[in-house]
């Protein structure tokens, strides 16, 4: 049944309350904003979103990815991109793409946005006041003709410490920090880190209520083939049975994990929610039926 604006309205009440105050983070995910041109509509209706969460008194941290842009970049620039193991190999060249269209292309995009709603947006990287300190990811084995090889996938990283002072001083002051997955390393080196892991690792730094993460499915179904078969409410216990049973597959698994460990750590909930559809994230959150797939851990 589809909600109407009444409904909405009726419904959202209690959950208003009952966030007020609270941290989430919003992960956005690069599909859902590919390209400034097709994706301009949908980029603004989640901006609109985000800030009417913040207008609401929830205080919001927004991660976002990027990656089809890169890819898209990368060819622009005559540059093939490559993937080990669903990992962008990353050289020099492509570390200074990557960081031209995360830091200066994306990013600025969504804080212009937030700025142009009424929100006050503001940019960062895992780089600024150390936010984020990761360490170069181990080389990936892989299969080749039959023979297992070693590869160095370049200048990708995973996350050794989060510092959110400076996200708690910014959220303090009201403003919406809107945060590019580049860090450094001890040595000062860039690192390009999936949004993914990203958005969990400071979710649960901050000890935030709630992690939603915007994809472009409508969360997990149980039959793939069939999109009225999604599965509202997952309990982090029954995730290794729904994985070795073949309902959750592919790039959901990695998601599915990282939000299994977002809650291990401390956040209440974790929701992957279809970033494409309208106001999914107010649907998600402030209705009793929802529109995506809530992650969640007994008490």
């Amino acid at each position: 049944m589809k909600l109407t604006i009444e409904d909405v309205l009726i419904e959202s009440l209690p959950y208003i309350q009952m966030f007020n105050d609270t941290t989430m983070v919003i992960k956005v995910g690069g599909n859902a904003i590919a390209s400034p041109d097709a994706a301009d509509d949908i980029t603004e209706n989640i901006i609109k979103d985000i800030v009417l969460l913040h207008f609401i008194g929830i205080k919001v941290v927004v991660v976002h990815g990027g990656g089809p842009e890169i890819s898209e970049k990368m060819n622009k620039l005559g540059k093939t991109p490559k993937f080990v193991g669903g990992l962008r190999v990353t050289d020099d060249e492509t570390l200074e793409i990557a960081t031209m269209v995360l830091v200066g292309n994306i990013n600025t995009r969504m804080v212009s946005l937030i700025n142009k709603y009424g929100g006050k947006g503001i940019g960062l990287n895992g780089i600024d006041a150390r936010l984020i300190v990761a360490k170069k990811k181990d080389s990936q084995k892989i299969i080749v003709d039959g023979l297992e090889e070693e590869i160095d996938i370049g200048w990708i990283g995973d996350t050794e410490i989060i510092n959110p002072g400076i996200l708690k001083l910014m959220i303090e002051n009201e403003y919406i920090p809107v945060i590019s997955p580049i860090a450094s390393n001890t040595e000062g080196h860039s690192l390009n880190i999936n949004a993914d892991t990203v958005a969990s690792d400071i979710a649960a730094a901050l000890g935030a209520k709630k992690l939603i993460m915007m994809t472009d499915v409508d969360g997990v179904l149980s039959d793939k083939d069939d999109k009225e078969s999604r599965i509202s409410k997952i309990n982090t216990k029954d995730i290794d049975s729904l994985i070795s049973s073949g309902v959750i597959t592919g790039g959901m698994i990695p998601k599915i994990k990282g939000a299994q460990n977002a809650i291990e750590s401390g956040v209440e909930g974790v929701h992957i929610i279809n970033g494409s559809k309208l106001h999914s994230i107010i649907l998600e959150l402030l209705t009793d039926t929802g529109v995506g797939t809530m992650i969640y851990k007994d008490e």
